[in-house]
């Protein structure tokens, strides 16, 4: 099983253990990655400029996919069906289902708030920034804005309603729980949040946390109530790669801060195989067998991480 990681510098790498060590493999070089999903077999990654590529086997081999932009800021592979997705800037969204053709969900342009969506550094345009389908259903799809907010279909994407009561608009991360059915949760630079009912509404979950910007987001795959998220005071603490200072949060009925080895921003997360697995803006993955109560540095030196992704 790969983790699999995106640098600053625009590589995909490919994270493996083996016993107590781990190893990392360089499966991409100088495409600009800019993000990446796997469903164990089938390796998902987008780009700055060169729209997507698919590998079929782990990242051994890789296909490039044309898409009408270039720019891919979000990738996602549904559980439910298989179905491939990607997200680019400016706002559009595309999916390939059952090995076909990738078309696009056009409906998302019908969405009343889109005249008002505008990323903050670049005001003139905006991206999908996450794209999160249920993998209980596949008909129910989430797709955050940055910045814009959590826009919701449940027919697949042929319609999508407004951002959802109660949810963040700077969305930067969603996610849904594999087993708990309808549950769903947010890390946005306006805090966190999550919903019980498939993301129709949203319930803000900030209390306990001292750092107001949210990033990364995982989630405990046998406990529902338990999340990660990690948050800085700002975009500027947050971005500044090597320099990058922020704070590792589970919520514990509240949030409640993690110990790491020093103020470097946990700039990625994943849950997978019972670890919690960290990267770090400064290039270190860290990891944790007890929820992040105690972390161990794997090793391994990146560069700066800007995504990671594993198995769901």
């Amino acid at each position: 099983m790969s983790v699999f990681l995106c640098t600053l510098a625009g590589d995909l790498v490919a994270l493996r253990r083996d016993g107590e060590s781990w190893a990392a493999t360089t499966v991409l070089e100088s495409e600009h990655v800019q993000c990446v999903t796997t469903d164990g077999a089938r390796v998902l990654v987008g780009t700055r400029g060169g729209g997507a590529l698919l590998s079929p086997d782990d990242g051994a081999t890789w296909a490039r996919i044309e898409l009408p932009e270039r720019d891919v800021f979000s990738v996602a592979i549904g559980a439910a069906d298989g179905a491939l997705y990607a997200g680019t800037e400016p706002s559009r969204l595309f999916v390939a289902r059952d090995g076909g053709d990738w078309t696009e969900l056009e409906a998302l342009q019908d969405i009343p708030s889109r005249s008002r969506w505008s990323f903050p550094p670049r005001p003139w345009t905006h991206h999908v920034r996450w794209i999160a389908p249920d993998p209980h259903r596949a008909e129910v799809l989430l797709v955050g804005i940055e910045l814009g907010g959590v826009m919701r279909s449940d027919d697949g994407g042929a319609t999508f309603s407004d951002h959802r009561p109660g949810a963040k608009l700077d969305v930067h991360c969603l996610a849904w729980h594999p087993t708990a059915v309808e549950r769903a949760y947010q890390a946005a630079g306006d805090g966190a949040a999550w919903s019980r009912d498939g993301g129709a509404t949203w319930a803000t979950a900030d209390a306990g946390r001292d750092r107001g910007y949210c990033w990364a987001l995982a989630v405990d795959p046998h406990d529902p109530e338990r999340w990660w998220v990690s948050a800085a005071t700002g975009p500027g603490a947050a971005h500044a790669a090597e320099r990058a200072r922020g704070r590792l949060y589970r919520w514990d009925g509240e949030w409640r801060r993690l110990s790491l080895p020093d103020e470097a921003m946990p700039y990625a997360l994943v849950a997978v195989d019972g670890d919690l697995l960290v990267g770090m803006a400064d290039g270190r993955v860290l990891c944790s067998g007890d929820g992040g109560e105690h972390v161990e540095d794997t090793g391994v030196r990146l560069g700066p991480i800007s995504a990671m992704a594993a198995p769901g």
